[in-house]
């Protein structure tokens, strides 16, 4: 199943923003009054949880369903700032996003294909990804944030915002779900767009400022690799 790469970053371009901000939580650990906290409160820890994070790694597992058909992959991410970002998918088959915050490379091993294309020109759903470290408001993006406790099944010491976007349908989706745990990680993002298709993104063993690897951001095809310019 392909996913159709405009349709899908609509609703991530906004709502992928927030997918590892609450990572950045203090080393103080979870607040005890954290189930207590109001609607306000808990946004505004999220927006201001993340200020001292240069880079983000998390394992993911990654599901598009439409209709009755679903598609999940899983691997690990890594973000920095500077846009960059580095996708490696180990399931159901190896492949690899990469960007260097100016271009973004999709590598098929199975394909022997390399898809190139600059950021600004690239719609790929995981293109928004970049701005996750950024600062972010989240009334910015949501003409609404209310308690989504009821709308996601959650552990009972986790809380879950719902996010109603700003434009409405020309928004591209109807909604973002984010679900926290006590310590402010992001455990799960779901994204309905307009047309009841969802993205639901799981993630865990997220780490804050991890050491980066010299050239981890850079990527050489083997030879006799297709190079495609988009």
């Amino acid at each position: 199943m392909t996913i159709a790469p405009k349709r899908a970053a609509y609703g991530l371009r906004l709502a992928a923003l927030l997918a590892f901000l609450p990572a950045a939580a203090t080393a103080r650990g979870a607040s005890p009054s954290f189930s207590q906290l109001p609607l306000k409160g808990l946004v505004r820890k999220v927006e201001r949880s993340y200020n001292g994070v240069r880079a983000l790694r998390a394992h993911f597992v990654q599901t598009y369903i439409s209709g009755g058909s679903r598609r999940t992959e899983s691997g690990t991410v890594l973000f920095a700032r500077g846009g960059r970002m580095r996708w490696d998918y180990l399931q159901p088959q190896p492949k690899l996003f990469l960007s260097d915050g100016k271009q973004v490379l999709l590598y098929l091993p199975s394909e022997g294909q390399l898809d190139r294309s600059s950021v600004k020109k690239s719609e790929d759903y995981r293109v928004p990804f970049r701005l996750l470290l950024t600062r972010l408001h989240l009334h910015k993006y949501f003409s609404k944030i209310e308690d989504g406790g009821k709308a996601l099944p959650h552990p009972a010491e986790d809380r879950v915002l719902l996010g109603i976007p700003k434009g409405g349908a020309r928004a591209g989706y109807r909604q973002v779900l984010m679900e926290f745990d006590p310590r402010l990680n992001l455990r799960r993002l779901v994204i309905t767009y307009t047309d009841g298709s969802r993205m639901d993104f799981h993630f865990d063993h997220i780490k804050r400022n991890p050491p980066i690897p010299p050239g981890t951001f850079k990527f050489h095809a083997p030879a006799g690799t297709e190079i495609v310019q988009e």
